[in-house]
């Protein structure tokens, strides 16, 4: 497990550098800021947590000046809580500079900076490459994170539960490349598409951003951008789990149960291809049919892979018309088939919201107007955040993106209607965020705590903002989403930046099996953990919480699966999120 001392070390450091003659403490616990920085025309929060002051002043690191002065406003008390906490603004300084605040003996250091949070785009873009099975990833392009091959999975089994006539149980197939998904070593297709779809969504918005990129990659230097060469790699894996035979894909290429702490080349368990779902196969072909586009522009590097993914997901979404009714039940099917498989299930009751998604691509991708009819068949009455469980959203930005051009009018109603929908959303995301305990839309309600939360629901939150505000132009909007940006970057109850390698006070023992087996301190960077979850469910496993109250249900260490787990779809908001709004400030 790794220690404390690098986070201690890292307080220590920074309070000799930001002290003055009265030498000042850290207040961490005190003054919650945003602790990556903050672009030069942003808003500019910190919050006053549970202790209370006439004044705050902003003073120049270098030439140890007061610049500012402000006083401190009182913010709405959570439900939850009755702590106090008050507003300090200091948004009137603009000048690019390092920087304190100072509230009393206190003080929390801070930047202005332009392109403050590109790093955090990048390392947040670079964890999928540390997340890669079946290559070495070296050390080149991953430092001391380097290590051997491990998973090759060219000898997956098909599971009894995934036997057909054509390939019966036990059949060997190779299924390659790809990423493992979250802390543990298995693929999984559901969650692999949804965070694709979301990535490649917020893509299409900012294409140049993402051609400039360079994250220090094996595909860097090509004529493809870092971004699509990393897609790619799982896109590839992805294409290997449908059954030529039929077009249906398996939900997951997975061990039956999860592997122990232990590095991918310990690892012994077989691997195996199971049961073709529904919404395994509707996920999967969304993503092809949206890949297909984007990657015709890249046939030097990639020749022939857009035709391939529209005809894969063509076929598919043929499959899943077929078989409606194929859902995962993971508990049902260890009752029927051997060996018994825990791990990931994710499962689902309805497909509806993946029928929307894949018809929306698919018509996008291929013009026909069957797709069109599926989609509004399929269309939601309202607009939900983007989750691996509801993928409406995903889409709804397929109607909603850039150059969409419709000449149908009922495909035009049902656009409008999706536009409506959202901007409804987004108009109630933004209501009290002035006044919210920490200044942001997202943790000011108890329901907005859970499994993965900071993800689910401040990321993806912050992304539909994003959308909402690309198609009206309202800066409340744009507003906004920086806020849950400045949350999940230390302006928070619990004063931690939630992405491991940045800020004062982040995660250094994520539930994650790279990070906990490589006797590493450090731990694997730019990844953004579940967050705070009251549900707890880890409780009896090791975990130890502080708190039970649900922006504070946060653990810190490796037991701790429910609150500091990380997984490829809550990267995933973190690189859509970051990236748009490191964009947006340039």
């Amino acid at each position: 497990m790794k220690t404390r001392n690098l986070l201690l070390a890292g307080l220590c450091a920074l309070a000799t550098a930001c002290t003055t003659t009265s030498e000042k403490p850290l207040a961490i616990e005190q003054i919650k800021l945003n602790q990556v920085g903050y672009y030069p025309t942003q808003e500019k929060v910190a919050i006053l947590d549970n202790c209370e002051a006439d004044e705050f002043a902003i003073i120049d690191a270098v030439s140890q000046q007061k610049i500012f002065v402000g006083k401190p406003q009182k913010n709405s008390a959570c439900e939850w809580s009755d702590k106090t906490r008050y507003t300090l603004d200091f948004s009137m300084v603009t000048m690019p500079g390092k920087y304190r605040i100072e509230v009393g003996d206190m003080a929390m250091p801070f930047e202005i900076k332009e392109k403050v949070w590109k790093p955090v785009a990048d390392a947040a873009l670079k964890a999928f490459y540390y997340q890669r099975t079946g290559m070495p990833i070296e050390e080149q392009y991953a430092g001391k994170w380097h290590r051997p091959m491990g998973h090759p999975d060219d000898k997956a089994m098909i599971h009894p539960n995934a036997a057909s006539k054509n390939r019966p149980a036990g059949t060997i197939i190779s299924s390659p490349k790809g990423w493992y998904d979250a802390g543990d070593y298995n693929k999984y297709i559901v969650n692999s598409g949804f965070s694709i779809g979301l990535m490649q969504a917020i893509y299409l918005y900012f294409p140049e951003y993402f051609a400039k990129q360079n994250v220090n990659i094996p595909e860097s230097g090509n004529s493809t951008p870092d971004f699509l060469d990393e897609m790619h790699y799982n896109l590839d894996w992805m294409l290997t789990m449908q059954d030529p035979a039929d077009g249906g894909v398996y939900h997951k290429l997975t061990t039956p149960s999860f592997e122990g702490f232990i590095m991918p080349t310990e690892c012994q368990q077989q691997r195996y291809a199971v049961f073709k779902s529904v919404t395994a196969t509707l996920d999967f072909a969304a993503v092809m049919a949206q890949s297909a586009g984007i990657f015709a522009n890249y046939e030097t590097d990639y020749p022939g892979f857009a035709k391939k993914a529209i005809e894969a997901a063509e076929k598919a979404y043929a499959w899943a018309q077929k078989h409606p009714d194929a859902f995962y039940r993971q508990d049902l099917l260890n009752k029927q088939f051997e060996p018994a498989v825990v791990t990931g299930a994710y499962g689902d009751g309805s497909a509806k919201d993946e029928f929307f998604w894949a018809a929306s691509e698919l018509y996008w991708a291929t013009g026909k107007a069957v797709y069109g009819k599926e989609a509004i068949k399929y269309a939601p009455e309202t607009f939900t955040t983007p989750s691996w469980g509801n993928v409406a959203s995903l889409g709804t930005f397929a109607w909603l993106k850039p150059g969409s051009n419709l000449d149908d009018k009922d495909l035009i109603k049902m656009a409008e209607q999706q536009w409506t929908n959202l901007q409804n959303y987004c108009e109630e995301a933004i209501k009290g965020a002035d006044n919210n305990a920490f200044h942001a839309p997202y943790g000011d309600s108890p329901r907005d705590f859970f499994w993965g939360c900071l993800a689910e629901g401040g990321c993806n939150q912050a992304i539909s903002l994003i959308v909402g505000y690309g198609l009206t132009g309202k800066k409340a909007y744009l507003e906004n989403a920086y806020r849950n940006a400045d949350y999940i970057l230390g302006r928070n109850a619990t004063g931690y930046c939630y992405v491991t390698g940045f800020g004062v006070k982040s995660p250094m023992n994520p539930h994650h099996r790279l990070a906990g087996a490589d006797n590493i301190e450090e731990p694997l960077p730019g990844f953004l953990v579940g967050g705070p979850n009251p549900g707890q469910q880890d409780k009896n496993d090791g975990a130890v919480y502080t708190s039970n109250l649900p922006d504070e249900s946060y653990s810190d260490v490796l037991e701790s699966y429910a609150s500091n787990e990380i997984a490829i779809n809550w990267n995933a908001a973190l690189v859509a999120m970051i990236s748009a709004l490191d964009a947006l400030a340039q």
